[in-house]
């Protein structure tokens, strides 16, 4: 049975924790690395280690101390464009919490971490006390994104429910703890 410790981030797992997001921007999405969407994976420092209102947590394996799963969260409320201008209002910049990068190794899936990573950054984001809400976006055709989004939280937008086909993203709010 493996042990795995969840943890916020230091400066020893940056390394790690880009390697499991670049993964699964290249296995699981097929799009590689954008420069306009993943900017934030390059610089892990700046966008969440350094701002104090921002985390990011990884799930070390004990066993070899490498990263297995990360989870990230910011300040900073979906951007119009590319999101619908409907949901940039109702969640803005400054209070709302965005949940970002919740991301598992496949060997590593269905042991709960996701759902611990996402717990220890809504107790994160509970804790600030500034945050209003907690919002998320998706691409529900990554194996079990959509299932484990929908148990978590209220489903605001399907975009492949959209005249013209949309994008594949749905957007979420999941609850405060």
């Amino acid at each position: 049975m493996r042990i795995y410790c969840i943890r916020t981030a230091t400066p020893d797992d940056l390394d790690g924790a880009r390697s499991v997001m670049l993964d699964t921007v290249y296995r699981d999405f097929g799009t590689g690395y954008v420069p306009r969407w993943h900017r934030d994976i390059v610089d892990l420092e700046h966008a969440y280690v350094a701002p104090a209102r921002h985390a990011l947590l990884v799930a070390v394996d004990e066993r070899d101390g490498t990263v297995v799963a990360t989870g990230a969260l910011d300040s900073r409320g979906p951007a119009h464009p590319p999101n619908p201008r409907h949901l940039a209002e109702r969640y803005p910049s400054g209070e709302t919490a965005q949940l970002r990068r919740v991301y598992v190794r496949p060997e590593h899936r269905r042991r709960g971490l996701a759902r611990q990573v996402v717990d220890e950054l809504l107790n994160f984001a509970a804790k600030d006390g500034s945050y209003r809400a907690v919002y998320l976006h998706t691409d529900p055709s990554v194996p079990g994104a959509e299932a484990f989004w929908r148990s978590r939280g209220k489903a605001l937008l399907d975009e492949r429910a959209e005249p013209g086909g949309g994008k594949s993203v749905m957007h979420f709010e999941v609850p405060l703890l």
